[in-house]
């Protein structure tokens, strides 16, 4: 079978809410290869999603090196980064279609949370206008590439924080990504989880850290201390 499309999907310990997500891409199974790569979660996500997708690939823990391995199993020619807690549009495979036909080699789509508070509303805005002024996606945009830009740059870089950022980094200076307007819908569950505006400060300082220098393995301790 010919694919469009590999979808990669990182998870660790998800099994709670796996089955609702992976129903909602099985009508894409036509065209896309669905491989889901477990990093060490010691629930039964990689029992329960064997059903729904088209392969089960175990890696060691970490978002960068579990879509490493994804990508290396993977049979298409484009690339897309799922969340497990992110949904696609139900075009998502025709407009990235439509985006690789106009000349794009990556893109990313824009996001909005499953809470309907005015004050997601505007971190979904902030989140999409700073990734279409600064050419920077992040995972929960659902990022798309080709086999060919994702070989040019080496993949993501394995850093325990911050690969979706270092990746785009490198991806935009070999051309602009497609940022589609339609959006892909994520779970507003752990920023509601960790306290709303904790969150936002955390990540705006961990973004500045990076920016400034700091090494990702650091950030991420301190990323993984707030749970």
């Amino acid at each position: 079978m010919t694919y469009q499309i590999t979808i990669v999907i990182p998870v660790l310990n998800e099994a709670g809410h796996l089955v609702s997500k992976l129903q909602a891409l099985q009508g894409l199974r036509d065209r896309c290869q669905l491989l889901l790569v477990d990093g060490g979660s010691t629930d039964d996500s990689p029992f329960i999603a064997a059903p729904w997708v088209d392969k089960v690939v175990h890696s060691p823990r970490g978002r960068a090196m579990q879509m490493n391995a994804g990508a290396a199993q993977a049979e298409a020619e484009v690339f897309l980064f799922l969340h497990a807690d992110t949904r696609l549009p139900d075009d998502a495979v025709s407009l990235i279609g439509h985006a690789i036909a106009e000349g794009f080699h990556w893109g990313r789509f824009d996001v909005t949370f499953d809470n309907a508070k005015p004050i997601f509303k505007l971190i979904a805005f902030m989140m999409n206008q700073r990734s279409r002024l600064t050419g920077i996606a992040t995972g929960d945009q659902a990022l798309f590439m080709t086999r060919q830009a994702f070989t040019a740059v080496d993949g993501f870089p394995a850093i325990a924080l911050m690969e979706d950022i270092a990746i785009s980094s490198k991806l935009k200076k070999r051309g602009k990504p497609c940022c589609i307007k339609t959006e892909v819908l994520t779970s507003a569950r752990r920023w509601q989880q960790h306290g709303l505006f904790k969150t936002i400060l955390l990540m705006w300082w961990l973004r500045l850290a990076y920016f400034f220098g700091a090494d990702p393995n650091d950030l991420a301790m301190c990323y993984d201390g707030r749970r």
